[in-house]
């Protein structure tokens, strides 16, 4: 699969060209070129961590658009086995944009739900481009509810730039349907993670984010609003939004810090868009960890603890 390059990432797709070149005039012409190649591959090789290491937290929003980055469905095929999609909320109808259902994480059955963007323009508005409608929220909660019925803990994909802001979204209360969930996954009496895997924006979120354990990939981000949104509210102008996404501090390593989030899950070299298997395993490793750990803790510890996690957000120490 050919990766569209970012535009900060051109010094490296220029340096990938010119190995390709050295390489195929030493094979196709007989030619020995190993030193020339060895030196551009170290050059290569140095350009990569200068530019992957320091990434600015706008590179990182980047990154987590990339439209070639693995998905929810993409991570349920690589992470999970024996997925069985349920549709519907029982009030309005499905939403094609949360998919969610039964799967198994190795030997442990598990409540899968996410937000799931498109590859392309028809899977897209199949998909209204990530961003659930109210029935999309109804219909997570429905299947957490069956999960707590049966006892199987709940994982859900976060990866969206917000829920739908439509007028049919409105006259259907998609304000309610997220608070509505807010309260609810506080008092469900299983185990809940959550996997930050590419845009959380703002409610909609937070809507499936309420969790014992909130995790979060390496170049994901996680906002009450968009570097774009941000900037256009301070600055009055949209090209600010670099600036916007540096002091928001929406980053993996800043909401760490902050104590937003519970681990950062390190993606493959340059984003996970260019390995979907290893970014999956990374992401299955970790998540294990942390259901194993939740397993062990008794229901009343587990729900209080829950509710002090979200209770402390905010607090300053003097």
């Amino acid at each position: 699969m050919k990766i569209e390059p970012l535009e900060f990432e051109k010094p490296i797709v220029d340096l990938e060209t010119q190995l390709a070149e050295m390489r195929d005039r030493s094979v196709g012409h007989d030619l020995k070129l190993d030193n020339e190649i060895q030196k551009i591959e170290e050059k290569l090789r140095k350009t990569k961590t200068a530019v992957y290491k320091k990434l600015t937290p706008w590179q990182r929003v980047q990154i987590a658009r990339h439209p070639q980055r693995p998905f929810m469905l993409d991570y349920v095929e690589q992470a999970l086995d024996g997925y069985m999609e349920l549709h519907g909320d029982r009030h309005i109808g499905d939403d094609e944009s949360m998919p969610g259902g039964f799967a198994y994480l190795e030997d442990r059955r598990v409540i899968a739900i996410g937000q799931q963007k498109g590859r392309d323009t028809k899977e897209n508005l199949r998909r209204n481009f990530g961003s659930a409608h109210p029935e999309g929220y109804r219909k997570a909660l429905r299947l957490m509810k069956l999960g707590e019925k049966f006892g199987v803990p709940i994982l859900t994909f976060i990866d969206t730039p917000g829920a739908y802001p439509g007028i049919g979204a409105e006259e259907r209360n998609i304000a309610e349907a997220i608070a509505f969930n807010l309260r609810e996954m506080m008092l469900i009496e299983v185990p809940i993670i959550s996997v930050v895997i590419g845009e959380g924006g703002s409610g909609g979120a937070l809507g499936i984010g309420v969790a014992d354990r909130v995790l979060m990939l390496e170049n994901a981000y996680y906002s009450v609003i968009s570097p774009e949104g941000c900037a256009a509210i301070l600055w009055k102008d949209r090209k600010y939004a670099p600036e916007a996404a540096e002091a928001l501090r929406i980053t993996a390593s800043h909401l760490e810090e902050l104590g937003i989030i519970d681990e950062v899950i390190p993606e493959p070299l340059g984003g996970a868009h260019h390995d979907h298997v290893g970014a999956a395993t990374a992401l299955k490793k970790s998540v294990r960890k942390h259901l194993s750990e939740l397993e062990k803790i008794p229901t009343d510890q587990l729900l209080e603890e829950r509710y002090q996690k979200f209770r402390k957000f905010g607090e300053f120490k003097g």
